[in-house]
């Protein structure tokens, strides 16, 4: 974290994409999103924050910095998608922010529609597969069932959860000065524990397609499936 809290501005948007691994798709996806929002006449800054990858995702990132308004974190000796976003949110200089993963499966052109929303007035804005309009591509039958479970298991466990339609969503937006997050947050859901420390945000549901991988492997696995269960547990005492 810099020395001093940057000076929120409300004309803007800062999008924070953390990644580990991700040489290959940041180098696609930072063009893209930067010419999406500036042809929708949106002033914007992108944070990549990166867990020090040992395939060169921050160096990529940063040769980009010299045509688009990148600024890049390294993060040595810590890794963690929470923690990650949440240094990422210290970093923004708007008081419009947007989350999204940088293998290119939250697609660009969805972020403009939730700036929108929060102009509108959403504290949160989510990007929902399963909203009317949303859906899945690329995925087995066995991966949607797990998403659903997924899902069931926060509704069932967390009141808070249910004010959308994509609790687990890692796409997401919201305004920096309706949003409370206080304390360690810890788990791969972060917008859950957004939704929890902020019980009364109005919340907005945005579909979107949610796309296969092209470039690299997914981080989801066994262990991350034991944090999110763990995470759920705690959140419910």
């Amino acid at each position: 974290m810099t020395s001093r809290t940057p000076l929120c501005r409300s004309n803007c948007i800062s999008v924070v994409v953390p990644t580990y691994n991700e040489a290959t798709n940041i180098k696609l996806l930072i063009p893209l999103l930067s010419k999406t929002l500036s042809n929708c006449g949106i002033t914007h800054e992108i944070i990549v924050v990166d867990d020090d990858s040992p395939d060169g995702t921050a160096e990529v990132a940063k040769a980009l910095s010299i045509e688009y308004p990148v600024r890049v974190i390294v993060r040595r000796g810590v890794r963690g998608l929470a923690s990650a976003v949440i240094r990422g949110f210290k970093e923004t200089s708007c008081n419009y922010i947007v989350v999204m993963d940088a293998d290119l499966q939250h697609p660009p052109h969805i972020v403009p529609r939730i700036f929108n929303a929060l102009l509108r007035g959403c504290d949160i804005a989510i990007a929902s597969r399963y909203v009317k309009g949303g859906g899945v591509e690329g995925w087995s039958k066995l991966r949607l069932i797990e998403s659903k479970i997924a899902t069931l298991l926060a509704y069932m466990l967390i009141r808070e959860s249910r004010r959308t339609t994509d609790p687990m969503s890692g796409f997401f937006g919201c305004r920096k000065e309706a949003v409370v997050i206080k304390g360690i947050v810890k788990g791969f859901k972060i917008l859950l524990e957004i939704l929890c420390m902020n019980p009364h945000a109005k919340v907005c549901d945005i579909p979107y397609l949610f796309r296969a991988r092209v470039h690299g492997k997914s981080k989801l696995s066994l262990s991350t499936i034991l944090d999110y269960l763990i995470q759920l547990i705690l959140r419910a005492l």
